[in-house]
């Protein structure tokens, strides 16, 4: 299995509404983040998003650097990367 690639060092804001689903990209490579848009697949890096839905509208802080401790969410890992 590949290694995530960070793709920013800061998190992704996103505005969803409530039960919108989204597909994060986990491996890094989606070149529509933060989405998913098969590159994991493609390249072959055994790394699959994480599917979920948003529990309220607003907006949401994706993790970019692919380290967070609370995928997919923004942890403030970037700082220490």
């Amino acid at each position: 299995m590949g290694e995530p690639v960070s793709s920013q060092m800061s998190p992704y804001i996103v505005e969803k509404e409530e039960g919108d689903t989204i597909v994060w990209c986990a491996c890094g490579l989606s070149k529509n983040q933060p989405f998913c848009d098969g590159a994991h697949a493609a390249q072959k890096t055994g790394i699959t998003p994480i599917v979920f839905k948003s529990e309220k509208s607003g907006k949401l802080a994706l993790c970019g650097c692919r380290q967070s401790d609370n995928k997919p969410y923004c942890d403030g890992s970037h700082a220490r990367v």
